[in-house]
């Protein structure tokens, strides 16, 4: 980074017309601005910078001796490309730029001011002529040493408390874990230790998701995975799901589709892009540096901040099925769990303020743990909030605890790092006793006025909403993981590994036990059919019917009915269900019956496959 230091007696500005194709937007402070006693400084951002906090901090440090030294009482940011011949590209350089002048304003003791970037711009300036009036700086990254570093105030570390349903606080390093809390053991070794209680060995789960067709892609980059017919249908299942229960929440809720990539140089998505800076992925695009979304939040504040909103509009949800993208670890991937490309049905709510942020949030809170509870498992909590909001809002902590019926871990962190002022995790304590967070939600206050999202109040007045950021069934991918890993709870108590009815990719096998039963078994399939019952029909005469029930039991389907010359004779059907240890003998309405009443409330869908097996490859 090339820095040219003018100590101006009198500086003014004025925007002329665009020098790149894709400048900053500009507002009316960026425009036109002028300053007295300034710190000028002309910046050119070079190949090589970049935002690490270090390196912002370091050129920060150098820019303010210098105003010390000059006792300038305003400090302005001036992009200018003439200084360096091996500048960044464009939208790589309005980056830094952003974050240089947020790390300015952030320690500087004076008002600090900036010019807008890709822009040609007039200019009059008048220098105090001294002999530290005009100084110059070359910096580079490698010059932000660690004794640079060290010399940095360290930040309080963040305190881990545990609250009680009864308000009763203690310290979680000390906490004497009570019969029955041994999730909490687990998130609590987790979290504050950095420890995990693993029970060792690959977890069952991992053979399930072949089963049903999760695998890695190998022709991918690590951590992308492909999804078969089997795999596909339950994802789908999963997001419309997600959709219903969005909509449980009583307030309108708008889905949407958008862009999974977004501009660099953008000010507000580098500024809320900032803290997965080592997580993104990024690509280079005909002219621009892109990133690859990480969650939906880019593509919905972009949308809704154009909205005209009142008050009486608030609160209302948006919903996007977003394929994400982070830049995970090679050696940290996990099949349906910590993936680079994953799909997040992400439900942004906006509210009026945080008082009705907290209040909805209670009916948000009821319907994750109703849902996790329904899979015969539950949620152990971690509770990330900012120094403030816990000592203001203790009260609304406890009684969420009181909700859970169980005490929660609490992180209270000494200042707002971050843009929210509370985030929820909500882990299940997998099979091999790792706590593993699935679904979330936040209070976000900084992110409507990074974007501009705007509404009215009673009193005509603009102001911002505070956004709850939530996954109510967490990831599709962590939502299947959860099933799968409950599946293998059950197995390692020698129950019979089962999915929900409404998930199971097929919910009924039809086995005709010769080629003259075809015709009943494709009438049965037909009634079935008509109710929305995915149904399939083994028609692979040249195996036996033992090996087909087998692989019928093998692929976990529900309920297996054979039918032969007694059904078509009686019309009673001989059904086995999964798990139930014994053979049913019921009419084609009973069974229906039976089924619709374990998927009421769940969304349906058809097959994703051929409804003959016959017609299906071998390997599948």
């Amino acid at each position: 980074m090339r820095l040219l230091f003018i100590h101006a007696e009198d500086f003014w500005f004025q925007v002329r017309e665009k020098a790149i194709e894709n400048p900053e937007p500009l507002t009316p402070e960026l425009e036109r601005g002028s300053a007295k006693n300034a710190l000028v400084v002309f910046t050119s951002v070079e190949e090589g910078d970049n935002e690490d906090p270090g390196y912002m901090n370091y050129v920060a440090d150098q820019i303010l001796d210098v105003l010390n030294r000059v006792k300038a009482e305003t400090l302005v940011l001036y992009p200018y490309a003439h200084l360096s011949p091996n500048l960044a590209r464009p939208t790589r350089a309005m980056a830094i730029l952003n974050a240089l002048y947020n790390t300015l304003k952030a320690k500087s003791p004076v008002p600090v001011m900036r010019a807008p970037f890709g822009y040609y711009k007039a200019f009059d300036i008048k220098c105090y002529g001294h002999p530290l009036s005009e100084l110059s700086k070359s910096l580079t990254p490698s010059m932000a040493t660690t004794t640079a570093t060290a010399a940095q105030p360290q930040a309080p570390r963040d305190l881990y408390v545990i609250l009680t349903p009864n308000g009763e606080e203690y310290e979680a390093s000390k906490y004497q874990f009570r019969e029955g809390e041994d999730d909490l053991r687990a998130l609590v070794e987790k979290e504050v230790f950095k420890r995990e209680l693993e029970g060792g060995g690959e977890p069952r789960y991992l053979d399930y998701c072949r089963k049903f067709g999760f695998e890695w892609e190998p022709m991918s980059d690590t951590g992308h995975m492909r999804y078969g017919p089997a795999a596909t249908l339950m994802m789908e299942l999963v997001e419309d799901y997600a959709w219903k229960l969005a909509n449980e929440l009583g307030i309108p809720v708008f889905k949407i589709r958008g862009t999974n990539m977004f501009r660099r140089g953008e000010r507000a998505i580098d500024e809320h892009a900032r803290l997965f800076n080592e997580r993104m992925y990024t690509i280079e695009g005909d002219r621009d540096e892109l990133i690859m979304r990480y969650a939906a939040c880019f593509q919905q504040f972009a949308m809704i901040r154009n909205w005209v909103l009142s008050y009486r509009d608030l609160p209302l949800g948006m919903l996007e099925i977003a394929d994400s993208y982070r830049y995970e670890q090679p050696g940290e991937t996990v099949l349906c769990f910590r993936l680079r490309r994953f799909y997040m049905p992400d439900l942004h709510i906006f509210t009026r303020d945080l008082s009705n942020a907290m209040e909805l949030a209670l009916r948000l809170h009821e319907i994750i743990f109703r849902e996790i509870r329904r899979l015969g498992r539950d949620y152990v909590s971690l509770y990330n909030v900012t120094r403030q909001f816990y000592n203001e809002h203790r009260d609304y902590l406890v009684e969420l605890a009181r909700r859970e019926g169980k005490p929660i871990l609490v992180r209270i962190m000494p200042e707002q790092k971050y843009y929210w002022v509370l985030n929820v995790e909500f882990h299940i304590v997998d099979e091999l006793r790792r706590p593993r967070e699935i679904a979330t939600f936040q209070f976000d206050v900084g992110n409507a006025q990074r974007f501009g999202i705007k509404y009215r109040d009673e009193n005509g007045e603009v102001k911002y909403p505070v956004i709850i950021h939530t996954a109510i069934l967490g990831s599709v991918e962590r939502y299947i993981y959860a099933l799968l890993d409950t599946a293998a709870i059950m197995e390692s108590r020698k129950e019979v590994p089962r999915l929900p009815t409404w998930i199971a990719p097929v919910q009924v096998r039809i086995i005709p036990i010769g080629r003259e039963h075809l015709d009943l078994a494709n009438k049965v399939a037909s009634e079935l059919e008509g109710r929305m019952i995915r149904v399939d029909i083994d028609d692979r005469f040249d195996e036996t019917l033992s090996r087909r029930i087998r692989d019928a039991e093998t692929f976990w389907v529900p309920y297996i009915v054979v039918v032969g010359d007694r059904e078509a004779k009686t019309g009673i059907l001989s059904v086995r269900v999964r798990g139930l240890g014994k053979t049913l003998e019921v009419g084609v309405e009973e069974l229906i019956g039976r089924i619709e009443e374990e998927i009421k409330g769940y969304p349906r869908r058809p097959l994703t496959m051929p409804k003959y097996l016959s017609m299906r490859p071998a390997m599948m």
